[in-house]
């Protein structure tokens, strides 16, 4: 059998770190990408040493809002079929909403962050998609089922159209395409330094189990729309919310 290959965008911490250790212990070949390039570096090398793989993670700094950037990770793939394209990339970008140059700038850097990032990848990257088996997910958000976000609810809902779309394009060649939605998880660089005890707490009592996500929770969702479990699986939004949403 081949070996297997996985890109995980937003790579270095949280949710990505957490998705790409987990496709490693898989089996997985990993590129994590992202712009921050040491602590990209460095979960590269924790997981492939703690797994006793050596390499088998690679880092590849890029900006995926650039597509000049792009050649660096199809370069890392060279002549390689990618098995599992995750693009997590992204996040709430604030701005100043007090003038109209101000909204349109935060609008637009949340749209690149969120939604460009990752239709460059996958577009990319489709040449290189292994026919049939190949898997497309996209993280998205539960601010984009239930609002409370403003213009990241709106790119990341933007992310759901895209993956119908997707999903239609691609099954023809049996390759799926998926959302995992994440609630509130805990032990990210999401909140910054915004979130507080309260804040925390309040987020754990709109939960039905009574407890914050944990990034391995979503990557246990991203290793099963990309085992082969899931070959019967597209074009769907999964949502990892410890029931803070109800399935829509």
């Amino acid at each position: 059998m081949p070996e297997k290959l996985a890109v995980v965008s937003g790579g270095a911490t949280g949710i990505g770190a957490a998705v790409a250790e987990g496709l490693a212990e898989d089996g997985y070949d990993v590129i994590v990408v992202g712009r921050r390039a040491e602590p990209l570096a460095r979960t590269a090398e924790r997981i492939g040493e703690r797994l006793g793989r050596p390499g088998s993670v690679e880092a590849v700094p890029a900006d995926l809002t650039d597509p000049a950037q792009l050649g660096r990770v199809t370069e890392a793939v060279g002549g390689r079929a990618v098995d599992v394209v995750v693009n997590n990339a992204g996040g709430y970008l604030s701005g100043d909403p007090s003038t109209l140059d101000g909204v349109a700038a935060q609008w637009r850097a949340n749209l690149d962050s969120n939604v460009l990032t990752a239709v460059l990848l996958t577009e990319a990257l489709r040449p290189a998609l292994r026919r049939p088996g190949g898997r497309v997910v996209l993280l998205s958000s539960i601010a984009a089922q239930r609002g409370g976000g403003g213009p990241y609810s709106a790119a990341k809902a933007a992310l759901h159209g895209w993956a119908y779309d997707l999903a239609q394009e691609l099954g023809p060649e049996q390759i799926t395409v998926n959302v995992v939605s994440p609630g509130y998880v805990a032990g990210t660089e999401f909140f910054g330094d915004r979130m507080t005890p309260e804040g925390h707490q309040r987020r754990v009592d709109a939960t039905l189990v009574g407890r914050a996500g944990e990034p391995a929770d979503i990557a246990a969702a991203v290793r099963y729309l990309a085992s082969p479990a899931a070959g019967y699986v597209t074009g769907q939004v999964l949502g990892v919310n410890g029931g803070s949403v109800l399935g829509r």
